[in-house]
């Protein structure tokens, strides 16, 4: 019985085109164990939703490029994994929450024949019609839908309605692995924390793993075991929830994205957000990706790129902490 349901090691993505090379994802690894939540932080761009397409292998054909890793689920090499063994997988075993509920859903299916699709692809106990519909009536009451609206089309429920109905297809089949990408962020606060209370309570009880991905903090102190903090592809910070929120040592960027949240015990005229831009993913700093943006910038960081410093369960990608840098 493996230890881990899922590992990824040293995942490198490109999306290519005729005119440039997008280095999306530059040589992440993490491991997650079963029944425990991974968190994925970052801001836009910082390559958190190709990781998760990668994982269920769904990026782009023809400019998706897995040039190099492994992802491993339950000890099986996805990657060596026919079309229809990874279909038979998605749904079934891993499924995901896509990031905006308004393009995930089908405007022109209703819903039970959305949510029954999935049951119908892996039905493989040979369940009949009324039993598959009884399954489709039993989600919906899960995430808080009255069986009574599930003839209804999408555009006949607000924004909060079509996440949960978002949620209901992704834990139909009850997957031993979900990953939430961004699942709050078209939702005002008051949905956001109904949402996202409905999923801690639904992973408790169906005893899932989960990957949240997303750029809130606050999200990830709520619901995640371990984090990772991602920049410019790579995870320039990692480790438990306690070593991230409690712990005294951060990399600048982790600091930075602390620093940015408001303090409402402490008067101010404005917020300290991080100074500059993301890098450009076709042309990115020969040094540390994160130079230009350091407030600790130093000569070295211009000129070699960190490697990982391991503090026990904590791991940070930074000069500052480097036996390197130090002597």
């Amino acid at each position: 019985m493996n230890e881990y349901l899922l590992e990824v090691e040293d995942l490198k993505i490109d999306y290519q085109t005729d005119l440039e090379t997008v280095h999306a994802v530059n040589g992440i690894s993490f491991t997650l164990e079963k029944g425990q939540t991974f968190g994925i932080v970052g801001e836009t761009g910082a390559g958190k939703t190709t990781t998760a397409l990668a994982l269920l292998r769904l990026l782009p054909e023809r400019t998706g490029k897995l040039r190099q890793g492994t992802i491993r689920f339950d000890g099986k090499d996805l990657l060596k994994q026919s079309l229809h063994d990874m279909q038979s997988l998605r749904g079934k075993r891993m499924a995901m929450i896509f990031q905006d509920p308004m393009t995930s859903l089908n405007p022109v299916m209703r819903v039970e024949d959305q949510i029954a699709e999935a049951l119908m692809l892996h039905n493989t106990d040979g369940k009949g019609k009324a039993e598959i519909m009884a399954r489709t009536d039993e989600v919906l009451e899960l995430v808080g839908i009255l069986p009574e609206r599930k003839r209804d089309y999408p555009h006949q429920f607000s924004g909060g309605m079509k996440q949960r109905v978002v949620i209901a297809m992704a834990l139909a089949c009850e997957p031993e692995l979900l990953i939430a990408d961004e699942p709050t962020t078209a939702l005002d606060v008051t949905i956001q924390a109904q949402v996202l209370s409905m999923i801690r309570e639904l992973r408790d009880r169906l005893g899932m793993s989960m990957i949240m991905i997303t750029h809130d903090l606050g999200i990830i102190a709520q619901t995640c075991d371990k984090v990772a903090v991602m920049y410019a592809g790579e995870f320039v910070e990692s480790g438990t929830l306690e070593d991230i929120f409690t712990g005294e040592e951060h990399h600048p960027y982790t600091q930075g994205l602390f620093g940015s949240i408001p303090n409402l015990a402490v008067k101010t005229d404005r917020l300290n957000p991080i100074g500059g831009m993301v890098p450009d993913p076709t042309k990115l700093p020969e040094g540390c990706y994160f130079s230009p943006r350091c407030p600790h910038c130093m000569d070295i960081c211009r000129q070699v790129h960190p490697q990982d410093v391991k503090r026990g369960t904590h791991t940070i990608k930074c000069h500052l902490f480097s036996e390197v840098t130090h002597g």
